[in-house]
């Protein structure tokens, strides 16, 4: 069943308009969600916000924005002033310029939506825009506010639609190099190369969405089924942590060992 669209604008290429609708493309409904209870009288338990000196309750008219600049001094920000920084492009997504697909790597994207017509008399613009990226292997880069920010959005073709695609900011991706520039660099000895191919091989699967089930999840919701019926599941005892190994062995003897123990599995 098709998601109900939560934003509704202008996608824009030059002197090309077409009304359009989005959606998220992913959701967190299935999550199995607790609230936390009064055990003595079981009614739900309300957060309030509360002065961190005098310990008393804050009205919402008394809530207000701070920056903090410096040890317990704050730069207050009124709701106007954060609303007047709002930009033009709350309802137009203008396609500013078309970069390759393949030159924005992966940990740039945020959040994908599924951007679709909102309208018959903006459908043919709309298939045009597509069409022509999945011809020259482009993909559009936007600015969009959502979520009361100015995004950078990249727009991809996909089957018959786009993916709008939210972008990280700047200062959110940490450089790698950080992290990976001291690991060595040496060759790998090619026999060992040559065995892990085979691990590889005999692994190797179709994906499908069920690889990334959530297994905890199924076991909540035995639980509460459970508990539903008037039965009370037993705690099941916290599995022990397995050791991690105490002797060094050879490389090339593990993976010689993983290969023959793939093998009599499949078998």
């Amino acid at each position: 069943m098709a998601v109900r669209s939560f934003w509704k604008g202008y996608l824009k290429l030059s002197l090309v308009t077409c009304p359009v609708a989005m959606a998220p493309a992913t959701t967190e409904n299935e999550k199995v969600r607790f609230h936390t209870l009064n055990r003595k009288t079981q009614n739900r338990i309300v957060s309030r916000y509360v002065d961190s000196v005098n310990g008393k309750p804050v009205d919402e008219d008394d809530e207000v924005k701070g920056y903090e600049r410096g040890e317990n001094e704050y730069v207050m920000l009124e709701d106007e002033e954060l609303d007047a920084v709002a930009l033009d492009s709350t309802r137009m997504i203008d396609i500013e310029m078309f970069v390759p697909r393949d030159s924005i790597e992966w940990i740039w994207f945020d959040t994908p939506h599924y951007l679709t017509p909102d309208a018959a008399v903006g459908e043919e613009a709309y298939c045009v825009i597509r069409d022509a990226m999945v011809a020259t292997g482009m993909v559009g880069v936007s600015r969009l506010v959502m979520y009361r920010r100015e995004r950078a959005v990249m727009l991809e073709p996909r089957g018959r639609g786009i993916v709008l695609w939210t972008l990280r900011f700047g200062d959110e991706v940490r450089d790698e190099q950080d992290y990976f520039g001291d690991i060595g660099t040496q060759s790998v000895e090619p026999k060992l190369m040559t065995l892990v191919e085979k691990l590889i091989d005999k692994r190797k699967k179709p994906w499908e969405p069920s690889m990334v089930a959530d297994p905890v999840q199924q076991k909540l919701l035995d639980i509460i089924a459970s508990k539903k019926k008037g039965r009370k599941r037993p705690a099941k005892a916290r599995a022990e942590e397995e050791a991690a190994p105490g002797n060094v062995i050879s490389i090339m003897d593990a993976l010689r060992k993983s290969i023959s123990q793939e093998t009599k599995t499949r078998r």
